[in-house]
């Protein structure tokens, strides 16, 4: 179902084919859709920073970011949804279309999306590409969401962005039965500050779903589909096929899409639709992937096979065989934008790819914190992305004994997520963030009873007391003794860790 060509040329083919058939052969019903890497175990882990925007030190460019602040919170949330696009293209009409300004890329998925994404931009910037990046949920400021050339908007450009489309904004919430939610105001900030940027390239990740996301406005040449799995069922369905069928939308007429590996049903509705619109399917395993990818210090190294060839000994400074993946669909995407396996058979410039990785990163994602005991944070915030946490924390870290804090929000699967880091926690403490969202304390720790026994659950209402005691207990068996601590189950939780521990 490929329109992209095989390229018998190259002298690795053999090799890749040989990976692809033995991953494939495990299961014949994923033979034309799945394929996985190969790994070397080793332990290593250094902390990666990252320049999270913390408050605008200046008291009125604060007071000005925290006046927007209360207006957006005034609106229906990103977790109350009219599905619909029509409030958002009546925005973006009375803008003057400015999503049309520039050239995009389109990302949905369950898990990996803002991984990808970031990887994407660092491509395009290593190729002095101008990008505006538009993800969520933000991990510790608003402004995170909307980026340009790989920096946060300042809080001043922020604050002028949002007024400048204020009045806009006002006349379509006159003219509508539902004024524009929180995330629809937000996607018309992110498109208008590319527009006026402007910018050469746009990467945009979808909120929920695809075909009703406030995002799905913009005609990408270029869609991009990350591993899908359950999550946001009350609203996307009950089977990835099912949720497949929404986060298909984002495929337009002709397009490229870039799908990773995928549940088989996933992959199915994929196919159908990429075939109903005419749009070239490049797949996982199949046009590209993960070659081979070793642990390293402070990351990985991995040899990823593009829509063009292979690129070989590539750092990437990020923890865990799901962001070798991420990578392998980042640099396809990239190839796809730049003609290369539809119009080119050939690599991009490897000194330039290997640059762009390696600056890659991804605040609170397998994030080292704090050392002495180590303390990782990561989002996780559902069963796929709980499974690929674990994975990577016992890959990349020596831990003798690790101990989890987990503040999850109520509208998750809590129980599959706990179920899913049971195994690699000695002891589990179980706490809340800040917000509405978040599950009661009594409640999870009722269900964290069942996961894990009685005596390995602790209850610390407080996230600062919860991770203080996490930290006590890794620290039982004396201060050399290896042990861990992992902050985890949902972006907001690790966000306000991150600032506990001081990472900004």
């Amino acid at each position: 179902m490929s329109d992209l060509p095989q390229h018998d040329d190259q002298p690795d083919d053999q090799a890749f084919a040989e990976i692809v058939a033995a991953e494939t052969d495990r299961d014949p019903d994923l033979a034309v859709i799945e394929a996985g890497s190969r790994t070397l175990r080793t332990h290593g882990g250094a902390p990666a920073g990252d320049a999270v925007p913390s408050r605008p030190a200046d008291p009125e460019v604060d007071k000005a970011l925290r006046a927007v602040e209360t207006e957006l919170a005034g609106r229906w949330g990103e977790t109350k949804l009219e599905p619909s696009v029509t409030r958002i293209a009546a925005l973006m009409d009375v803008l003057g279309e400015p999503q049309k300004a520039y050239p995009s890329i389109h990302i949905t998925g369950t898990n990996g999306k803002t991984s990808t994404a970031r990887m994407i931009e660092a491509l395009f910037g290593a190729f002095e590409l101008r990008t505006g990046r538009y993800t969520s949920p933000h991990v510790q400021s608003i402004t995170e969401r909307i980026s340009l050339d790989g920096v946060p908007i300042s809080a001043e450009r922020f604050v002028e962005t949002y007024q400048d489309i204020k009045p806009y904004v006002e006349m379509v919430d006159a003219a509508q039965d539902y004024r524009l939610s929180f995330f629809e105001v937000m996607t018309g900030m992110a498109y208008a500050a590319f527009a006026d940027a402007p910018v050469d390239v746009a990467v945009v990740e979808v909120g929920m779903g695809g075909t009703w996301d406030a995002t799905n406005v913009i005609d990408a040449a270029v869609a991009v589909v990350t591993p899908i799995s359950l999550d946001h069922t009350d609203r996307l369905g009950s089977t990835p096929g099912e949720i497949a069928g929404e986060k298909s939308g984002i495929i337009k007429q002709d397009a490229t899409v870039i799908l990773a590996q995928q549940p088989v049903d996933a992959a199915q509705v994929m196919l159908k639709k990429a075939v109903g619109v005419d749009a070239t399917v490049a797949r996982e395993g199949m046009e590209f992937g993960v070659v081979h990818r070793e642990v390293a210090v402070g990351g990985q190294l991995v040899t990823l096979r593009g829509l063009g060839g292979e690129y070989e000994e590539i750092f990437l400074p990020l923890h865990g065989a799901h962001q070798a993946h991420n990578a392998a669909v980042a640099l396809a995407a990239v190839e796809a934008f730049f003609g290369i396996g539809a119009d080119h058979a050939r690599t991009l410039d490897i000194e330039t790819i290997r640059k762009a990785f390696a600056s890659v990163t991804s605040p609170g994602r397998m994030e080292v914190v704090r050392r002495s005991p180590t303390v990782v944070l990561d989002a996780a915030h559902n069963p796929g992305g709980a499974r690929a946490a674990a994975e990577a924390v016992s890959e990349a870290f020596s831990f003798s004994r690790l101990i989890g804090v987990v503040g999850a929000s109520g509208d998750k699967d809590v129980r599959g997520l706990l179920e899913a880091f049971e195994p690699i926690f000695a002891e589990v403490v179980v706490t809340r963030n800040s917000t509405p969202r978040s599950m009661d304390v009594d409640e999870l720790a009722a269900i964290a009873v069942e996961v894990f026994g009685e005596e390995r659950v602790q209850v610390e209402p407080r996230l600062d007391d919860a991770i203080e005691e996490a930290i006590t207990l890794a620290e039982e068996d004396g201060e050399f003794s290896g042990g861990g601590v992992l902050v985890t189950g949902s972006v907001i939780t690790v966000g306000e860790a991150r600032l506990l521990l001081g990472r900004s």
